[in-house]
């Protein structure tokens, strides 16, 4: 009987196939409708606003508001933003993420597997880790790709993976990504790709705003680490910025509210405008917190924040791309991926 570790062992007549010994990354983001169509809108924010981690209201308050109110209105509005950044290959978010698989594949090798899945949508969690299972990986490192961590993201993607765990008899080995909003080669590479992206559009703008997803600040008042994340991440990365654009101002902003709750501030759109309306003439928005363009990268900041920044007074307006499959965010990416399978390859 082979007895080395990861290698499949002699089996008697008859016994059920169970391939062992593969590793796996599975990169996770955040979801995406399959069309850009009330239908798929419908779905897709069904599932996603269900999620009691993203909306902390008791559902027998919140579900009659959903089901009766918002999946009926929202949808066609949501559909028609879709449309607007929908691609060949399909959504953006979704496209990319599976980019990034592509890429990271090429360099970790034949010795480590790599697919992506979606928290709301598809592919789904449940699917690709049990297809993973099934196939032999059990030792699978899930890559929430969250560079700041909260309850409504990275928790509630691995509390996906846990209802798939809870099923199964035999588990496979797990690791999750760590959040690395503080890490040196994220801030790295954001630093090389933002300098990269201003360079293009000189001279450069008279700010940059660091635009992270916002949160009900209800979140931070119970203990969400993730306001102080997202601080930390501008922080560093304006003071890595600072020798390349001496004379830009960098400023931090949330974007996305939705609803009636107060949320983190400031507010992305508000300060864009009264930017523009108090005598700013360029601007740059980047979104760090951003692993993938998305919606709100594309249309919310890209093409709703342009047209207001231009309507109030505003004469020049970029927004900067997300890392993506860039080089600099493959080769944090593969740092951060080969540092978490220490051991395991």
């Amino acid at each position: 009987m082979d007895s080395k570790p990861g290698t499949p062992m002699d089996r008697p007549a008859g016994h059920p196939d169970a391939p062992t010994g593969k590793v796996a990354v599975l990169l996770v983001n955040l979801g995406t409708p399959d069309a850009p169509e009330a239908g798929a809108v419908k779905r897709y924010l069904g599932e996603f606003l269900s999620d009691r981690r993203v909306v902390e209201i008791p559902p027998i308050v919140w579900q009659p508001i959903l089901r009766g109110i918002i999946l009926n209105t929202r949808p066609k509005k949501s559909a028609h933003a879709y449309s607007q950044v929908w691609g060949e290959d399909g959504s953006p978010l979704a496209a990319i993420t599976a980019r990034q698989a592509k890429a990271l594949q090429v360099r970790l090798g034949d010795g480590v597997k790599v697919d992506w899945a979606m928290r709301y949508g598809n592919p789904s969690i449940a699917d690709k880790v049990t297809a993973l299972k099934d196939a032999g990986y059990d030792r699978i490192l899930f890559a929430p790709l969250y560079p700041q961590y909260s309850g409504a993201t990275t928790a509630t993607a691995v509390d996906a993976l846990g209802k798939v765990l809870a099923d199964m008899r035999w588990q496979p080995a797990i690791r999750t990504l760590p959040p690395y909003h503080d890490h040196p080669a994220y801030i790295a590479a954001l630093k090389d790709d933002i300098t990269r992206q201003l360079s293009d559009s000189s001279p450069a703008p008279d700010v940059l705003l660091l635009s992270f997803h916002g949160m009900p600040e209800r979140t931070l008042e119970l203990g969400d680490p993730y306001h102080c994340h997202c601080r930390k991440t501008a922080r560093l990365l304006a003071e890595a910025l600072a020798g390349e654009f001496p004379n830009m101002r960098v400023d931090t902003t949330f974007q996305s509210r939705f609803g009636k709750a107060k949320w983190l501030e400031p507010a992305t759109d508000l300060t864009i405008e009264a930017e523009a309306k108090s005598g700013t003439r360029s601007m740059a928005v980047a979104m760090p917190g951003f692993s993938a363009d998305c919606l709100e990268t594309l249309e919310e900041i890209a093409l709703q924040g342009r047209d207001t920044f231009m309507e109030n007074g505003g004469e020049s307006y970029v927004a900067l791309t997300c890392l993506n499959d860039t080089q600099p965010g493959m080769d944090m990416l593969e740092t951060l991926i080969r540092t978490e399978l220490g051991g395991w390859i």
